[in-house]
């Protein structure tokens, strides 16, 4: 049975006549009587008592009846739902970041919600290397990674641009230097993420490379951790400068340019190529857009080529 069938039978039922069901369906009564005899095939019951002359139902119709009325209101409910989640006055957007780059989608995540609050927003947290692998599983629709992940089968959107920033507590004998080299930080206790990245091989690399002794006696699971420990006093640290920008601001941290640890970062948000995004998820690109023209650099909106 189908849900077109379940209706004439109840325009039949309501009826209590073939042609007046047919009048009000807009079809001829001969092909009613052939709706409600495949029904009935399908079924295996009679559902109208042909001997009475209102119509009436058999038990097995009655029955029917009861169903057909429920499924039908189900149609109408989940059509309802669909509008609504067409018109975003629902839905459910998913997306992934790890700890470093979820500090990115907060003023993203306020824009969107701003305009579109009836829909939930789910943040999942794991490494970024992770990412990609959990896209192809469906797992979520969008996330933000700070590396290019294979243009194959990734459409990846440059939207932010950062930098990594040596921070001191102001209290530090280097936090009143305008500058300093890495040779002058040989001697120095960094606090250091726990957390493999290549990122952080990069750092170490450097300091081989200008045969300084790096130092990391201490290595701690979170950016806010070292954020903290470093502000206590203890030691410095190289962290993304989206994670420490309010603390800077506040005078609870410093910030000293050291010129061979100039590295530039690039934020991207990544889905899989062959997908159909919901349409929360297409609302929340066109935020990043708006975020992108409203504020400008660091904020960017820049779809990366294939090839």
């Amino acid at each position: 049975m189908d849900l077109n069938q379940l209706e004439t039978f109840l325009a039949v039922a309501e009826e209590r006549s073939f042609s007046r069901a047919a009048a009000r369906l807009h079809r001829t009564q001969p092909a009613v009587s052939q709706v409600i005899r495949k029904l009935e095939e399908a079924v295996g019951e009679i559902l109208f008592d042909r001997a009475a002359r209102d119509g009436s139902l058999t038990a097995a119709g009655a029955l029917l009846r009861d169903y057909a009325l429920r499924l039908l209101a189900l149609r109408r409910e989940a059509t309802s739902a669909l509008d609504e989640l067409k018109s975003l006055e629902r839905g459910h957007l998913q997306l992934a970041a790890n700890e470093y780059t979820c500090m990115y989608l907060l003023p993203a995540i306020d824009a969107f919600r701003r305009e579109f609050p009836h829909v939930n927003v789910t943040v999942n947290r794991m490494l970024a290397s992770r990412i990609p692998e959990e896209l192809n599983l469906h797992a979520f629709e969008l996330g933000v990674i700070s590396f290019r992940p294979d243009p194959a089968q990734f459409r990846s959107i440059a939207v932010y641009g950062d930098s990594l920033d040596f921070i001191v507590s102001p209290h530090h004998p280097l936090a009143a230097k305008p500058r300093v080299s890495i040779n002058d930080l040989g001697k120095e206790i960094f606090i250091a993420h726990n957390v493999a990245s290549p990122l952080r091989r990069k750092v170490i690399e450097t300091f081989q490379r200008h045969r300084t002794p790096l130092n990391m006696d201490i290595e701690l699971p979170t950016i806010e951790a070292i954020k903290l420990f470093v502000a206590m006093g203890n030691g410095v640290a190289l962290v993304p400068h989206l994670t420490a920008a309010r603390e800077l601001e506040t005078g609870v941290l410093v910030r000293i340019p050291v010129d061979e640890l100039d590295f530039r970062r690039v934020l991207r948000l990544v889905h899989r190529r062959q997908t159909t995004l919901s349409y929360a998820a297409d609302a929340f690109l066109r935020t990043l857009r708006g975020l992108a023209r409203r504020h400008g650099p660091p904020f960017y909106y820049h779809v990366e080529r294939a090839g």
